[in-house]
């Protein structure tokens, strides 16, 4: 059975708009310091876009937090395979893999529900080539997957499906897997009371984030409290 998509879904369907709008090429400097080297392939909700620095972004509170050298080159707009053929050859798992990090996060999926009625099952194939390839690339890598996130109240019935392809994905090259945080947000969309929503209804504000690194640190320390 379909459920409803959200307003918001629909709209972004009707206009081939997508939650995370296109941007920039990513950011590819090396981190500098001692610590473990850990890579973000994501999103806009990676990247931090919606905060007001990206020092408040969850990904740079919780390597600050742990010692960890933080690369991170996410992009606004980025699916598996939403705006993939922007980079060419020169991809996120490329640029990852040749920084060679201690631990990779994967925190990807939200964009592809916008294609998902015409791309589906280049989307499924595209998730697990993916995870395969930075695995195979980075054998003594710690792989770590999230759950995808998500931004309005109503959930399309793509969500659940690529949430399913993502941890099987996961599963199937042994990495680790953070349930739950499509669900990081809930209560606290666009237009409620307490929203943790920035300015443009669509990427979460300083306190959103906040409370998204808060989230990933209770993950974290639930799978391993040495991460």
């Amino acid at each position: 059975m379909r459920h409803p998509r959200s307003l918001a879904s629909v709209i972004a369907l009707a206009l081939g708009f997508t939650a995370c709008s296109a941007a920039p090429a990513p950011d590819t400097s090396a981190p500098a310091g001692t610590g473990p080297l850990v890579a973000f392939y994501g999103d806009s909700y990676t990247l931090g876009t919606g905060a007001s620095d990206p020092s408040l972004r969850w990904s740079t509170v919780i390597s600050e937090e742990r010692g960890w050298r933080e690369f991170n080159p996410s992009v606004n707009g980025l699916g598996f395979v939403n705006h993939r053929e922007s980079f060419g050859e020169d991809d996120l798992p490329a640029l990852i893999v040749e920084q060679e990090p201690d631990i990779v996060f994967v925190t990807m999926g939200l964009n592809d529900n916008f294609s998902y009625e015409r791309r589906a099952d280049l989307i499924h194939d595209t998730i697990t080539a993916d995870l395969t390839r930075i695995r195979d690339s980075l054998r003594s890598a710690r792989i770590v997957v999230v759950e995808p996130f998500w931004y309005t109240e109503k959930r399309p019935a793509s969500l659940e499906q690529i949430i399913g392809w993502v941890e099987d994905a996961a599963v199937e090259i042994d990495a680790d897997w953070i349930p739950g945080a499509s669900h990081w947000l809930d209560g606290h969309y666009a237009g409620s009371e307490d929203s943790w929503m920035a300015s443009d209804g669509l990427h979460p504000s300083d306190v959103g984030y906040e409370h998204m690194a808060e989230q990933m640190d209770a993950a974290l320390m639930r799978l391993d409290p040495a991460l």
